[in-house]
């Protein structure tokens, strides 16, 4: 006879299976149920302040981790949390998104019923633009393929992917299945070898070539095949906006953030000088190519990511992009004509942001001054406008210890994000870096911190507005009402805050 279990259960066991230890979201009657099992089952359930909270939380932890949960209520508790899923989609972060919904019965009873907003499915359709794929678990018989099929998805593309689960079929049974199978991917072997011999061909007869590495080497845990081609060619190495820490940052081979003429300017030369450009997983956004600044000639590139390898004008598909990193390191470091790391020139950097930080006691502290003055730290979360340009070229001394949402660039992740950063990793302590309209957004999560005994050290950098906005347009729309940010400890009974104008002041407070 065979095993059954039920939907719940079967969902429920397959996140244990892959090893998460917390889902992050906020109960609502709709998905209560399940929630109930969630509370049963080894895992923690993480609830925050608001489902954008959630959101956020969850994509950072699947961020350090390698896949996150996040579970809520049907629409309205979905729709709050869709900006953090659309985050996640679009800078490849694998996060199953599980939401309840109206049961079976009670929907044939009335149409009518909370939450719902025009069709019954339709946030199901608006999260199939922001997943891959998004499903209602409506079927007893086709749930557990359903929920396989979805979450091997979600492994595959680095993506977040969508369950839908009616109330009434929480506890329905269904077939127990054998162990997730293993994600079976494999390489074109004809295209594969003729893209490795192009790319060899061309950064062999170049005279100064380089690397620029990007978000996938972090998605698809790629760090240590990154490192090898490296140290074995001697080829220098920039990061991305978004793919910063990719490897240590103290590096020898490591030049720098690469963002064309936003960035430092050894930087830019680095990768704009070489005469072969070697994009491994990037995604050449406007932000990472400097809002347009950037001078990458294409006819100089070698472009690789998890999708295509361009060489040139020339594409390539149903190449992993694992496989060409391994095949093009072995290609470029035997035989005849191998890259010899000793002929290699040593990789000139600005030490500009190395020197030590002696603070002038009386002296108003400047973004720049205080960025100058957090070069030490570890994890490091930012959020964006001041706080992300500004963290840039901070040096992280271990990989993948740098979050932002450099692409996306949605306020307010940052707050959350270190939520999901430390109960991914509790041995680090975050360090956030966040704008005061950012933190206006979602910096009642610090309640959350300090509910889960969590200790982020946060520095709200207060320019009393949107002043990346300010920037762009003035305007009054860009001024936000003043907040006694030191003082939220005390609405939250717990942590010590500061405020801080001058040089002498920081270092007191640090």
């Amino acid at each position: 006879m065979a095993k059954t279990t039920t939907i719940g259960k079967y969902l429920v066991h397959r996140l244990e299976e892959m090893g998460l230890k917390h889902v992050f979201g906020i109960p609502g009657d709709y998905v209560l149920g399940f929630y109930d099992l969630l509370v049963a089952s080894p895992m923690k359930v993480v609830g925050t302040c608001g489902e954008l909270g959630a959101g956020f939380a969850a994509d950072c932890y699947a961020r350090v981790q390698g896949l996150g949960a996040l579970c809520i209520t049907y629409c309205v508790g979905g729709f709050p949390a869709l900006n953090a899923v659309a985050g996640a989609y679009a800078e490849k972060s694998p996060l199953i998104v599980i939401s309840g919904a109206p049961g079976l019965r009670e929907r044939q009873r009335s149409s009518l019923l909370h939450h719902k907003v025009r069709d019954i499915h339709t946030p199901l359709h608006v999260h199939e633009e922001v997943t891959v794929p998004a499903d209602a678990l409506e079927d007893p018989l086709l749930a557990p393929k359903k929920i396989d099929e979805c979450i091997l998805a979600c492994l595959r593309h680095k993506r977040p992917v969508y369950l839908e689960l009616p109330r009434d079929l929480v506890d329905a049974p269904c077939a127990a299945r054998e162990p997730l199978p293993a994600i079976e991917q494999s390489s074109d072997p004809l295209a594969l070898r003729e893209a490795i011999a192009e790319a060899t061909a061309m950064i062999k007869s170049a005279k100064k070539p380089a690397i620029l590495a990007g978000v996938e080497i972090h998605r698809f845990a790629l760090q240590q095949e990154l490192l090898n081609l490296v140290e074995k060619t001697g080829l220098p190495v920039a990061a991305t906006l978004l793919g910063k820490s990719i490897i240590s940052e103290t590096h020898p081979q490591y030049l720098g953030v690469y963002e064309g003429a936003m960035g430092r300017e050894d930087v830019r030369l680095g990768i704009e000088k070489a005469d072969a450009v070697l994009i491994l997983g990037a995604f050449m956004t406007d932000i990472n190519r400097g809002i347009y600044t950037a001078n990458l000639d294409e006819a100089n590139t070698i472009n690789a990511n998890s999708e295509r390898i361009t060489i040139r004008w020339h594409h390539f598909d149903r190449i992993l992009l694992r496989d060409f990193l391994r095949g093009l390191t072995k290609a470029l470091t035997t035989g005849k004509g191998a890259l010899k790391p000793a002929k290699r020139a040593k990789v000139k950097k600005s030490d500009t942001n190395h020197k030590a930080f002696k603070p002038q006691k009386n002296k108003l502290c400047t973004v720049k001054r205080f960025f100058e003055r957090m070069d030490e730290y570890t994890i490091v979360i930012a959020d964006i406008g001041d706080s992300l340009f500004g963290a840039a070229d901070l040096t992280i001394h271990r990989r993948t210890e740098f979050i932002s949402p450099a692409y996306y660039t949605s306020m307010g992740f940052a707050v959350p994000a270190a939520i999901g950063a430390q109960m991914a990793a509790p041995d680090l302590r975050p360090i956030v870096f966040v704008g005061d309209g950012a933190f206006q957004m979602t910096g009642q999560e610090l309640g959350t911190a300090a509910k889960y005994g969590l200790n982020p050290i946060v520095f709200v950098l207060n320019n009393k507005g949107y002043t990346t906005e300010r920037f762009i347009n003035e305007g009054p729309y860009n001024d936000i009402h003043e907040w006694a940010y030191h003082l939220l400890p005390q609405i939250f009974r717990k942590g010590w805050g500061c405020e801080v104008r001058t040089e002498g002041e920081l270092e007191e407070a640090l």
